[in-house]
Order: C-alpha cells, then structure tokens, then sequence
C-alpha cells in the first residue's frame, strides 16, 4: 500500500522541519524527514534529505523530474557541484549517482515536473546576480518558471499586498522568519496553499529568505 502524507493538495498543509525526527532511508547513511508523499519509494515527494559526510547515493533515473535546494553543506555527482544556496532541476529522464563528501541537506522534489518541462537549472541564489525589487519594496530571484509554475526565491522585508494563488503555493523559509496569512514561520518552516488560496507575506523579528514556488498545484 502506498504511503501517503499531506496528499490532499485541496487544503494547505504545514511543517515545522526544526522539530521533526530523521527518518532513516534505505541508504545507508542518507535521512529523510517527509513534508509530502504518495507513493512508497517511487514517489510523488517533498522532502528534507540528509547526506551523512561521505554518504553516496546508487543511480537512478529522474523519471518524472527532480527538483532541490541546497540548505546546507555540498551536494555533488559526477556532472556538477551544489554548494549551499544552489537552487537545481534535473528534467524527466536524467539520472545520476550523487554523494556527499563533507554532508549535506537538501530540500528535494521529486516526481512533479510536467512532462514537456526539460530545462536543466542551477542558480547561486547566494550570488547578488539576478536579485530585483518587486512592486512591494520586498527582493526576488526568478528561479524557473515553465506555463503556469514559477519558482522564486525572495527577501522579506515589508509587508506583501495580496497573492491570488489559482494553481496553489508553496514555501520553506532559507533563513529568518516572517508571518503568511498572518501565521508564523521560522527557519525550516514549510507551508502549502491549495489552488484558489490567496498569500501575504510579512517581515518578522528577521529578515527572511524563502523558497517560493507559484502555480504548479493546479490542473495542468
């Protein structure tokens, strides 16, 4: 039977990562702690995945897409480097057989690409390159857009006016914290809206940094 977590996209769903145990995987010296699955170890999922210092994971195929964040550490395989603040996809079809040297942790996706989408991606969003002030005075990185999904990343420091989300949102703050719709979020916090939901993000106790994805929950 599939394992199934936060699998109604109709109804927002939340996590506060900071306080969730590390799910052992079925490789050796790489965890997990689940946001979103359906599906057993062929998934539809969003994670946080940990790389043990040293850890290698075997070659596999990115069948429908993968998508991820460096949130710490370094993150490599055989084509490319990922240091902390590389933002990454990897199309329908490709493979590799990543590892770890010094450890690592990853916000992953996987399994959520449209099918036409083939971009390889990766942007330093710790590079200044690219950063732009948005109608509200707030700074935005565009990370990946592709029909009705964009991906951000984007520096609260004022208040937001009001997002209609027609095909649903999604977050995880980087770093700092902030209020959507008015609830809290800190540092390792993930939040996702359904389709029709509407966002406003406000400044907290510190500037914040999020991973902001728009438009990707709605019927394609």
């Amino acid at each position: 039977m599939a394992t199934e977590l936060n699998s109604d996209f109709s109804i927002p769903a939340h996590a506060d990562t900071a306080n969730m145990p590390w799910q052992d995987s079925p490789q050796s010296g790489v965890q997990r702690r689940m946001l979103d699955r359906i599906g057993d170890e062929v998934a539809r999922a969003t994670s946080l995945v940990r790389f043990e210092a040293g850890a290698v994971f075997p070659r596999h195929v990115h069948e429908l897409g993968e998508e991820f964040f460096v949130l710490w550490g370094v993150f490599e395989d055989s084509d490319d480097v990922y240091p902390a603040g590389t933002y990454a996809r990897h199309p329908p079809g490709s493979s590799h057989a990543p590892w770890s040297k010094r450890g690592c942790v990853l916000l992953v996706k996987l399994r959520q690409f449209d099918p036409a989408d083939d971009a390889w991606v990766k942007v330093n969003t710790r590079s200044e390159d690219g950063w732009v002030p948005d109608s509200d005075g707030n700074r935005r990185l565009a990370l990946h857009s592709f029909g009705a999904e964009s991906v951000w990343a984007v520096e609260v420091t004022r208040q937001s006016t009001p997002q209609e989300c027609p095909g649903g949102a999604e977050l995880y703050v980087l770093e700092g914290d902030l209020q959507a719709n008015g609830q809290p979020l800190a540092t390792g916090s993930w939040l996702r809206l359904p389709p029709g939901a509407t966002l406003s993000l406000a400044p907290g106790t510190q500037t914040a940094r999020v991973w902001m994805k728009l438009g990707h929950l709605g019927a394609r």
